[in-house]
């Protein structure tokens, strides 16, 4: 006979978090910002003209200060700036390039706005760039691993770095997690050959970045084998392809789906979201941390 197969067995891949050591709060030049308390959220500002999702639409000075002062007052407690569009197929840009999309906008948010700002490149001369200018953050889409100066850049600075997983193509020659977790144990040898300091360390599996939409959905289910290492893990998930496949959803309606995947990674040990759509995003964290923390947001 055979056996039926339950809800319960279905979903048995996805399980809450084992409770880990009390994390540090986030340093980062100044600010300090609680990690284990509340989910924090990290608002997305793509100054680029062709990202999968916002392209064009911040690459104007003023046009990106009032949507980073819009993504603050909604409750981003960090703004992530980003001058080169990562979708696939995308063209790649130039230092040169990336330096002068990225860097006024670095100049404009860094003096307005009173939260911390992160830089996301893989180019270790835009973040020493970006750093001298006054970011507090490096968000590295290659973990360390594409510039190989980008770990001494971060270390002689003394800021957090976040640490992505990523991979040309999405064939894997064993377990995906297995690989992910192989990645980053190169990754964080790196960090701590060039000396950067365990408490200014995040991870973040990148969804949506060297995988199909059925690997995302597979390591979404797994997101609490990453609380092994013991650092703070950022999700991604913001209108990714993963959610327009499920939806068949254009990008900038995959809001419903993105607060879906931010949810369940909070349920599984996520201590920051980065996403576009701040308000509503927080809206469904603020009852996850409510039900999962047993706290309540400011």
């Amino acid at each position: 006979m055979t056996k039926r197969t339950t809800k319960q067995e279905k979903t048995e891949t996805i399980h809450k978090s084992k409770p880990q050591k009390p994390l540090d709060p986030l340093e980062l030049r100044g600010y300090s910002l609680p990690l284990g308390k509340r989910t924090l959220i990290m608002g997305i500002l793509n100054v680029t003209p062709d990202s999968f999702s916002d392209g064009g639409q911040f690459t104007e000075v003023e046009k990106a200060l009032f949507h980073g002062k819009k993504m603050v007052e909604e409750g981003a407690d960090i703004i992530d700036i980003g001058g080169e569009s990562t979708r696939p197929g995308a063209i790649k840009v130039e230092e040169e390039e990336e330096l002068k999309r990225v860097m006024p906008m670095v100049k404009a948010l860094v003096e307005a706005l009173e939260v911390p700002i992160s830089v996301d490149t893989y180019k270790a001369p835009v973040a020493k760039a970006a750093l001298e200018a006054g970011v507090h953050m490096i968000n590295d889409v290659w973990g360390l691993q594409r510039d190989k100066e980008m770990a001494s850049v971060v270390a002689s600075f003394g800021v957090p770095v976040c640490i992505m997983h990523n991979q040309e193509g999405t064939e894997y020659k064993e377990d995906i997690l297995s690989s992910i977790k192989k990645f980053f144990e190169k990754s964080l040898t790196m960090a701590r050959e060039a000396g950067i300091d365990d408490k200014n360390i995040l991870l973040d599996p990148g969804i949506g970045f060297g995988k199909t939409p059925e690997q995302n959905i597979y390591v979404m289910g797994r997101l609490q084998e990453l609380q092994e290492f013991g650092y703070p893990v950022l999700l991604g998930t913001s209108r990714k392809s993963m959610i327009g496949k499920i939806l068949d959803l254009a990008p900038e309606q995959r809001m419903e789906g993105t607060l879906a995947t931010n949810v369940i990674g909070v349920y599984q040990g996520v201590e920051i979201i980065r996403v576009h759509d701040i308000k509503e995003n927080l809206r469904g964290i603020k009852v996850a941390d409510a039900i999962l923390r047993g706290v309540e947001h400011g």
